[in-house]
C-alpha cells in the first residue's frame, strides 16, 4: 500500500484529504506526518500556508524526534534549520544531526541570534568546522568574546583564513561596545554624518574584508559571475529621467546605459572647457578631458563583472555604493551593506528606497548597528516595498506620531495602516491613563 506522502506528491488525494493533511490530521506515523507537512509547506500553493502554520505549532516532542533522527529526509531537516522556521529548542539536536548539511548550518550561522550563537559555539561539530566558524565571524550579532572564541578555535584547527588577524574581525562582526563608542554623542566626530562618508581612501579598506565576503558567498558568485550590471528600476531612473531623453524604440539595458553615460560624458566635457570654442577644438582632436566625478561612475560599474562590483561595493565611495545598492544581482547589492565605510545616513536612505531588491531590505535589520538607528527602523516600516512580515515586526518600535503618520500613508499596504492605527490608539489610551 502506498504511503500518503507518495499519494500527495502524485496529486492523488481529494481536496478534503489535502486539507486534513495540511492540518496534520491524517492517520499516519509521526515521521510521515511531518514529512507531509514540510512537502506541502514548500511545494503546495493552496495548502502551503496552512501547513506552515501547523508546523509552527507542531508537537515539540515529535519535532525533536525528527530533528535528532539521521534518517529524517533532507528536505525536512533543511526546513527545520532554516532561520525563518527554526524553533530554538530544536537547534542543539539539528546541529549534531549528521544528516543536516554543513552548508545549511553555515547559512544559518550568518544571521543567528545571540542565543543561537551560544548554542552553536557549544557544539563539538561547529567547533571543529572551519566553514561554520567562518560564517559565524560575519554574524552582526557576534560579540567580542564570541569573536575571540572563534579565532582560538580556528587557530586550534589550523584552518584560520590567511592574513586575517583577530583585530580585523570587528570589520565583519561589529560588537555592541564598538558601535556604541563610534556613535556616542560624546564622540560625534567618529560617526559619519548624514551628508557624507568618513574621509577614507579606497585603499583604507583591507583586502581581507573583501576576501572574506568573496569566500562566504563563493557559490552565489560562481552562479552569477557573468551577470551584467542591471539596476533595479532601470538605468533611466538611476540617472534621472529629467536629464535623459528616453527613446521610444526598445533597446537593451546595457546599450541604453552606454548611450546615456556617453552623452553625460560629452556634456560634462563641454562644460569643463574654458570656452565653447576651446571645447570644440578639443573634441575635434579627440583630446577631451574627462571629468573626475559623476561622468564615468555608471560606465565604470558597467564594465565590471560580479567580483569586480563586489570589490567596488566594499571599497568604493558613497556615489558608487548608491548605484550598486540597486544592482539586480543580490550578492553585489548585499556587499554594499558590508562596506566598512558605509554611513548611517546612507542606510537611512536605502531603507526608504523602492528601487532595491527585497533582499536588501531584509538584510538591513540583521545588522545590529543599523537597528540602533531609529530613522532606519521608521523608514523600513514606511517603505511600501518592505516585506509585510518585516514591516509588521518593526512597527512596535515606532513612536506615537510616526504610527499616526503611517496609518494615513496610502502607499503602504492596508494591513500595515490598520495595525499602525491600532497601535497608535493603544499608545494614546496608555498615555491618557497615566
Amino acid at each position: 500500500m502506498p504511503r500518503q506522502i507518495d499519494l500527495i506528491r502524485a496529486s492523488k488525494l481529494s481536496s478534503n484529504m489535502m486539507q486534513f493533511a495540511a492540518k496534520g490530521a491524517l492517520s499516519v506515523p509521526p515521521d510521515e506526518n511531518i514529512e507531509i507537512l514540510v512537502y506541502l509547506a514548500k511545494h503546495n500553493k493552496i495548502f502551503g500556508d496552512l501547513a506552515r502554520l501547523t508546523l509552527a505549532g507542531w508537537d515539540e516532542k515529535a519535532s525533536l524526534a525528527a530533528a535528532s533522527d539521521p534518517k529524517t529526509p533532507r528536505e525536512v531537516l533543511d526546513y527545520l534549520v532554516s532561520p525563518e522556521n527554526l524553533r530554538p529548542k530544536l537547534l542543539p539536536a539539528l546541529v549534531e544531526n549528521p544528516s543536516v548539511a554543513e552548508s545549511e548550518l553555515a547559512k544559518f550561522a550568518l544571521s543567528a541570534s545571540q542565543e543561537s550563537i551560544a548554542v552553536l559555539l557549544q557544539s563539538p561539530r561547529v567547533r571543529a568546522s572551519a566553514g561554520i566558524l567562518d560564517s559565524l565571524k560575519s554574524n552582526p550579532y557576534l560579540k567580542a568574546d564570541g569573536a575571540a572564541t572563534i579565532a582560538r578555535l580556528l587557530n586550534a584547527n589550523e584552518t584560520q583564513a590567511p592574513n586575517l588577524p583577530v583585530t580585523d574581525l570587528a570589520l565583519q562582526a561589529p560588537t555592541a561596545a564598538s558601535v556604541d563608542e563610534a556613535t556616542s554623542p560624546e564622540n560625534p566626530l567618529q560617526r559619519p554624518d548624514e551628508a557624507g562618508d568618513v574621509p577614507h581612501e579606497a585603499g583604507d579598506v583591507p583586502d581581507e574584508a573583501v576576501s572574506a565576503y568573496l569566500a562566504i558567498h563563493a557559490t552565489e558568485i560562481s552562479q552569477e559571475q557573468d551577470k551584467p550590471f542591471q539596476p533595479v528600476g532601470g538605468i533611466v531612473e538611476l540617472l534621472g529621467a529629467d536629464s535623459v531623453p528616453v527613446s521610444e524604440n526598445p533597446v537593451s539595458e546595457n546599450k541604453e546605459m552606454s548611450q546615456i553615460a556617453g552623452s553625460t560624458e560629452q556634456a560634462a566635457a563641454g562644460a569643463a572647457g574654458s570656452s565653447a570654442a576651446a571645447a570644440g577644438a578639443k573634441r575635434a582632436t579627440g583630446a577631451v578631458a574627462q571629468p573626475a566625478h559623476r561622468d564615468n561612475a555608471v560606465q565604470k560599474i558597467n564594465r565590471l563583472d560580479v567580483k569586480g562590483r563586489i570589490q567596488l561595493a566594499m571599497k568604493g565611495n558613497k556615489e558608487e555604493r548608491s548605484i550598486l545598492i540597486r544592482d539586480g544581482t543580490k550578492v553585489v547589492a548585499l556587499a554594499v551593506l558590508d562596506a566598512p565605510k558605509l554611513s548611517d545616513g546612507e542606510v537611512e536612505k536605502f531603507a526608504l528606497q523602492k528601487n532595491v531588491l527585497e533582499a536588501v531590505l531584509r538584510q538591513i535589520p540583521l545588522k545590529r548597528r543599523f537597528m540602533k538607528n531609529y530613522i532606519v527602523v521608521r523608514n523600513l516600516v514606511s517603505n511600501p516595498r518592505t516585506p509585510l512580515d518585516l514591516g509588521l515586526g518593526l512597527m512596535k518600535h515606532l513612536l506615537t506620531q510616526d504610527l499616526k503618520n503611517i496609518s494615513a500613508n496610502k502607499e503602504v499596504s492596508e494591513t500595515v495602516r490598520k495595525l499602525a492605527l491600532k497601535m497608535y490608539k493603544q499608545k494614546l489610551e496608555m498615555a491618557n491613563k497615566k
